[in-house]
């Protein structure tokens, strides 16, 4: 038997003219009826408060307004789906077995499709955070857990001094003379240190984490910072915009946020040795930083959405599980497991 589920609200005609009809037609078809009020649970008045009444059966959804023809074409096709899909009948037609009692699992996977960007944000967080504790901890002569932190991230940047950010000295970055930063003191002239692409002089720069004069190296790379920096920096974004943002179209992801970083850093890359393709070019701590944020900002508001899609269509299930399982309890009933 097919489940055919009706979202309607009170006070509303067509919603009452549509239940008229389904029940009209339930005598003529087989089929079991539940009825939700989009106003009992905050995910179904988001997801249906406009289109009521609404007419869901398996893969088909009806959005007012429809006629009693309409309706019961849509029921006959559900009903032959069933008799030619039986193998699936289950998974497809009902969303979330009644049978099944509320879970713990259940319980979490609501509040994760609620939560999520919490969980994601905080998790950049300590992410881009944990690297500017590293210099923090150097300055006060924790000396330990310092090192710590450099070997943990050492796994995922190079950590070359001449391409990060240093805090708590007399300049925020060193680069390589070769970046033509005119106003800034070069990462040989700070160090004694050679910047040429040997073996010995990257191990030294990647192993230079600082000193009282020229201040502390941060654990991650200029890019780095600006990536995952400009990912928080959206996912505040977009929680205080309540989620609500649309998803950057890829094409825009390729052309603001792929191209840029992609150019900077491939035209750097291709023109030092082994490759030499072309003279030689170092970028500049404004543009490693410029390029990665609109990179991370680009990623974030290109992903961000796309997730809150597919977390949005989980409160939606789990919020009529919830309704089904009370026998159609209203809101008091719902944010007992929000």
């Amino acid at each position: 038997m097919i489940r055919v589920t009706l979202f309607s609200r009170e006070d509303c005609h067509l919603c009452e003219q549509a239940l008229v009809d389904l029940q009209a037609l339930q005598e003529e078809l087989s089929f079991e009826l539940e009825i939700f009020d989009v106003d009992s649970n905050a995910d179904l008045r988001q997801a249906y408060g406009f289109e009521v009444p609404v007419v869901e059966v398996g893969p088909y959804k009806l959005k007012a307004p429809f006629s009693r023809q309409e309706l019961q074409i849509t029921l006959q096709a559900a009903l032959d789906r069933q008799k030619h899909i039986q193998s699936i009948e289950q998974s497809q037609i009902q969303d979330v077995p009644g049978s099944k009692p509320w879970s713990r699992a259940d319980t979490f996977t609501y509040w994760f499709a609620n939560h999520y960007m919490a969980i994601f944000n905080l998790f950049v967080l300590i992410y881009v955070g944990l690297p500017f504790l590293a210099p923090a901890l150097m300055r006060a002569g924790a000396v330990k857990p310092a090192n710590a932190i450099y070997r943990s991230y050492s796994f995922v940047c190079h950590q070359l001094a001449y391409r990060s950010f240093f805090l708590f000295g007399e300049q925020g970055a060193y680069p390589r003379a070769a970046a033509g930063v005119t106003d800034l003191t070069t990462f040989n002239q700070a160090t004694g240190l050679s910047e040429a692409n040997t073996n010995e002089a990257l191990y030294a720069a990647r192993n230079f984490v600082g000193n009282p004069a020229v201040g502390y190296k941060i654990a991650l790379c200029e890019r780095d910072v600006a990536i995952y920096g400009a990912i928080l920096a959206f996912g505040l974004l977009f929680v205080l915009a309540g989620r609500r943002l649309p998803a950057l179209p890829w094409y825009l992801w390729i052309l603001i946020g792929l191209a840029p970083i992609g150019l900077d850093g491939f035209s750097q890359l291709l023109s030092q040795p082994p490759f030499s393709f072309w003279p030689y070019r170092e970028s500049t701590p404004f543009l490693r930083a410029f390029t990665g944020a609109l990179f991370g900002f680009m990623t974030a508001w290109f992903g961000y959405p796309l997730v809150e899609v597919t977390m949005a269509e989980t409160r939606q299930i789990m919020a009529r599980k919830w309704l089904r399982i009370s026998g159609g309890v209203g809101s008091e009933a719902g944010a007992s497991f929000d």
